[in-house]
């Protein structure tokens, strides 16, 4: 007999609940999927005959776990706790649809998640329900329709294919995607924060660009983000060799590989070649990258998600700011400004959180001052306080996208030595930010507003601030280290004024 749940997990110990109660109720969907696969589920879904709601609030409280209403119409609780490897576990209890387990499955989405076990039979495979063929589909590593009218009866489905596909590395059934090409329209339908949940759990597969290529070839992702399809044949001058829109897919696909390579990882995309030089020259912060980028921003969503989304956008002005100047050279100026106000708006409508959006728009707003910066002979320590002054922790981010924005600017055309001396420059920045933060970003502060006002005479307002922001900077050039030394500056800076007042 081959186990199906883990001697003594949390799983089991509902389904032993359950059978307790003579509960008639069936494990389906993702987690018995991902069992089949071999792989840990933390979505368990039990399908239940009876009050599913009153089920989920009695596990939570026998499981020690908390309780969440999700649909008092369609009687769905859930309860959240953690799983023995510590991660939170969520585990849904939804009333069946229908008279009988076979009636819930017909109902379903895809053949692979129309699989369900029995609870008092849960303790092998030699029960598995599976009405039609999804254990096979599994083998073939194919993601079918349930029915016809899967994608009718929820458009988010055309999305979720698509993802359900990259995470079992799968491919979508040719009928199947003939359906879901009929119904792209229909997503327009659906709310925007599903949108946005299906589309942030794409973006974190890995593989994200091939993923989103994909949506475009369905037609799913100019529905989603009609922004996009402007940059399509938006040609670049030198170096560039890609379009925009092409452009962008690539940046996002060279910095997963960024990412990958500062993990330490080799692959056939980061074994030597220009990639090396990544581990070489940032295995230093190794380790504060990787939580940075696990961080979760709003809700679940790490900031590698928000990241890469950004990636697919930061150009995406481009069209709107393309001019040419009188030798037919092509340029676009303020494109990260305006690009800024897109890309907030774009995340806006699909109901990402106000943290995430400001992240965002920071990122896109900035994304040209470390390519303009790298090109300095000497980089002084005002101008890199200034970059994280003005973009703060997302000044880490958007060093990471200067990076894999980078290489496909040059593509085939890429010059290893000027590459290296970008990652030179990106790992000097992170070392003033993890290493010498107090020095050259946050140094500690020698006045304040009301010691310039009681000094100077000075009243409230922006000019204090300008000043304060004066002596901050001459910090951390070494120029003033002491109170004395920062009310001496002030002092000349307001004579300096008060000159030039008089002179005009």
């Amino acid at each position: 007999m081959i186990e199906l749940i883990p001697k003594g997990s949390i799983v089991e110990q509902i389904c032993a609940f359950l059978r307790e109660r003579s509960v008639e109720a069936y494990l389906v969907g993702g987690c018995v999927r991902d069992w089949l696969l071999g792989r840990s589920s933390h979505d368990i879904d039990f399908a239940v005959a009876g009050d599913a709601v009153g089920l989920a609030r009695r596990v939570a409280d026998r499981m020690g776990g908390a309780f969440v209403l999700l649909d008092q119409q369609r009687c769905t609780g859930r309860v959240v706790t953690r799983g023995e490897d510590g991660q939170r576990l969520f585990i849904d209890f939804a009333r069946l649809q229908g008279d009988d387990i076979i009636t819930d499955l017909s109902k379903r989405d895809f053949t692979v998640n129309a699989i369900a076990v029995a609870v008092a039979d849960a303790e092998s495979l030699s029960h598995v329900i599976d009405p039609y063929g999804g254990r096979r589909d599994l083998q073939l590593g194919l993601v079918r329709a349930v029915s016809e009218t899967a994608f009718r009866d929820d458009p988010l489905r055309t999305l979720r294919a698509v993802r359900l596909a990259a995470e079992m590395e799968a491919s979508i059934d040719q009928g199947t995607e003939e359906l879901l090409c009929g119904a792209v329209r229909l997503i327009a339908n659906v709310s925007a924060e599903r949108i946005r949940d299906e589309l942030a759990k794409i973006l974190a597969l890995p593989g994200a660009a091939q993923n989103l290529r994909y949506l475009d070839e369905l037609g799913l992702l100019v529905v989603i983000i009609p922004e996009l399809e402007t940059l399509k044949g938006v040609e670049q001058s030198e170096p560039h060799c890609l379009d925009v829109f092409e452009h962008s897919l690539e940046t996002v696909r060279r910095l997963e590989h960024v990412v990958v390579a500062l993990k330490g990882y080799e692959g056939e995309e980061t074994a030597g070649g220009e990639l090396s030089l990544v581990p070489l020259l940032l295995s230093p912060f190794s380790r504060q990258l990787s939580v940075h980028l696990s961080q979760p921003i709003s809700g679940d969503r790490p900031r590698l998600t928000v990241l890469k989304f950004v990636a697919l956008l930061h150009d995406v002005a481009k069209p709107a700011t393309k001019s040419f100047d009188d030798e037919g050279g092509v340029h676009f100026y303020g494109h990260g400004e305006e690009g800024a106000e897109v890309v907030g708006a774009i995340l806006r409508r699909l109901r990402f959180g106000g943290s995430e959006v400001a992240l965002a728009k920071t990122i896109v707003a900035n994304h040209m001052r470390p390519c303009l910066l790298a090109r300095e002979e000497v980089i002084t320590r005002r101008a890199v306080y200034r970059v994280f002054r003005d973009t703060g922790d997302a000044g880490v981010d958007t060093l990471l996208l200067y990076l894999a924005d980078h290489l496909p600017t040059w593509g085939p055309n890429l010059r290893m030595v000027r590459w290296r001396r970008r990652v030179e420059f990106v790992a000097s920045m992170l070392a003033d930010y993890y290493e010498r933060r107090q020095k050259v970003i946050s140094p500690p502060k020698l006045i304040n507003g009301y010691d310039l006002m009681e000094e100077f005479g000075l009243e409230e307002g922006p000019r204090i601030g300008e000043l304060l922001e004066a002596v901050r900077e001459a910090q951390v050039e070494g120029e003033v280290q002491m109170k004395d030394e920062a009310l001496t500056l002030v002092k000349g800076l307001l004579t300096q004024e008060s000159g030039s007042k008089l002179l005009t």
